[in-house]
């Protein structure tokens, strides 16, 4: 079962991003108790009040992106239950959304739960609009993930050294160019 996240969910999401980011299936800073992780976690908690991320882009100019996000609970659980899932769309430029952070609490994996939330994210609104989805080379999870998003029509449609592209099979052309043509930027946490 899958709820729209909020900002009572901060620390849960918090938690699973963190350890994450120490299996290397989001950047790795976010482990850490960096000036930049707490910026990132801060952005996050405003996401999570207003529904968007403020962003800069390369010319300094600032913008809102929309950034719509989900905890994911098993079917057993009962009411004292912590989510041990969480999933974060971020909106791509007119191109709907890209499923942006995605992961089951490690204590919790190998029995379903991935596949149910993936499932559960993909038909919301957002998961419906979602064409691009990007996967860590170096994340342990990294394969699972792959094998998940074959089940739901995402093909391979870019690799750089850290990270494998995924398009939904029915994207548009446009889009497609877009990533297979796009310049690889380093990226800081933010």
């Amino acid at each position: 079962m899958i709820a729209p996240a909020h900002a009572g969910h901060l620390a849960t999401l918090r938690a699973l991003i963190r350890e994450g980011a120490a299996e290397g299936g989001f950047d790795r800073e976010l482990a850490t108790d960096s000036a930049e992780t707490q910026q990132f976690f801060a952005a996050l908690r405003q996401a999570l009040v207003t529904g968007y991320f403020v962003v800069e882009d390369a010319r300094g100019a600032l913008s809102r992106r929309a950034v719509p996000g989900y905890v994911y609970w098993p079917e057993d659980r009962n009411d004292l239950s912590q989510p041990v899932g969480v999933g974060l769309f971020r909106a791509f430029g007119d191109y709907g959304y890209e499923l942006w952070l995605t992961g089951v609490s490690t204590t919790r994996r190998r029995n379903g739960h991935g596949r149910a939330m993936l499932a559960a994210l993909l038909a919301t609104p957002a998961g419906r609009l979602a064409w691009i989805v990007r996967v860590q080379q170096r994340s342990g999870s990294g394969a699972a993930m792959e094998r998940l998003l074959a089940e739901h029509a995402f093909v391979p449609a870019r690799e750089t050294d850290t990270t494998r592209w995924y398009l939904r099979g029915d994207a548009p052309d446009t889009l497609r160019h877009r990533i297979a043509e796009a310049p690889v930027l380093q990226r800081t946490v933010h």
